[in-house]
């Protein structure tokens, strides 16, 4: 995974809530093993109409959006656990989403896959919208090692939970195998220790 401390970008807004993972990736693509190709299919159904033509207004189509960064509805990532969700959505090339709420499956899915999920107040995520819409290439930052939000040229800065594990992996770009092997000389010496005191 790549290494993740601070990430300055404009955003996408989708104001819509409940969105569950099926809506994110729907089943029909669920056949492959491995995560290429997931992004071109993010939001199929409602990127595309019935003729496989690009629905202009939806967000992602919309030319005045951009960023890795998806402010999303209250309660994201809901349904089923299908982990192409956050396949789909860092193959898309998304970094961030910032929502109210994550469904809990859906929050440790795109963590394990170097996606971060930011998760604010309903107030928050009202006045990130109102942001948006008055200047739709608003900039924000967000610093994972000070866990903080910001928009910049703006008087909005929030902070928000991560756990510590997690965090340590994202700004180290760290899997779970990667985290174990990062600790490799530490276990060797316990386990030298432990032989020795047998």
């Amino acid at each position: 995974m790549e290494k993740f401390s601070t990430l300055i970008s404009t955003t996408i807004p989708l104001n819509i809530s409940n969105v569950d993972t099926d809506q994110i990736i729907p089943a029909r693509f669920l056949k492959a093993t491995d995560k290429k190709g997931f992004g071109d299919n993010l939001f199929r159904d409602w990127r595309y109409d019935k003729q496989d033509h690009l629905i202009p207004d939806f967000a992602l189509n919309n030319n005045k959006y951009s960023g890795s960064i998806l402010v999303a509805g209250d309660n994201f990532g809901c349904g089923s656990s299908r982990e192409h969700a956050a396949w789909a959505l860092v193959g898309y090339g998304f970094k961030v989403i910032i929502s109210s709420f994550f469904a809990d499956i859906f929050k440790g899915n795109a963590l394990n896959n170097g996606l971060l999920p930011i998760q604010v107040s309903e107030k928050i995520l009202e006045e990130l919208f109102t942001a948006i819409n008055n200047n739709a290439k608003v900039q924000f930052e967000i610093n994972l090692e000070t866990q903080t939000l910001t928009v910049l040229d703006t008087q909005i800065e929030t902070t928000f939970d991560i756990d510590p594990y997690k965090k340590t992996c994202l700004i180290n770009g760290y899997d779970d195998i990667d985290y174990l092997l990062s600790k490799k000389d530490k276990i060797e010496a316990f386990e030298l220790q432990k032989t020795h005191s047998l």
